[in-house]
Parts: structure tokens; sequence; C-alpha cells
């Protein structure tokens, strides 16, 4: 496989959301799974878990 470096400016985002925007759900949270493994397996002293929240939203 061929390394391919692109560089671009942060204001030219339109790509990448053209190509999330072709994935399917399942597709977009398999990428985000990878990515939270890549995350932990490089950071040992962060848990690979997520971070519990809550929040009390008064409704009028």
């Amino acid at each position: 496989m061929e390394k391919v470096l692109k560089i671009t400016s942060l204001k030219d985002t339109s790509s990448d959301f053209a190509f999330w925007s072709t994935k399917s759900p399942i597709e977009r949270l398999e990428a985000v799974e990878l990515l939270r493994q890549q995350y932990f397996s490089l950071n040992k002293d962060v848990q690979p878990r997520l971070q519990r929240v809550c929040r009390v939203i008064k409704q009028s």
C-alpha cells in the first residue's frame, strides 16, 4: 500500500462531510470504535470506557 499525504486548509471541511454523509450509520459507528480502540492502545494510562454524565434539565 502506498502512503498518501494531502495537506488542506482547516476551512476546507466540505470533503469530510461529503465523505461521511455517504456512509451508513453502522459504518460511522465502526469508524468511531476503531478510533477509540487506537486511542486507548496508544494511551495506556487512560481507562477504555465512556464517562458517565448526568444532567438535570428543567422543562417549562
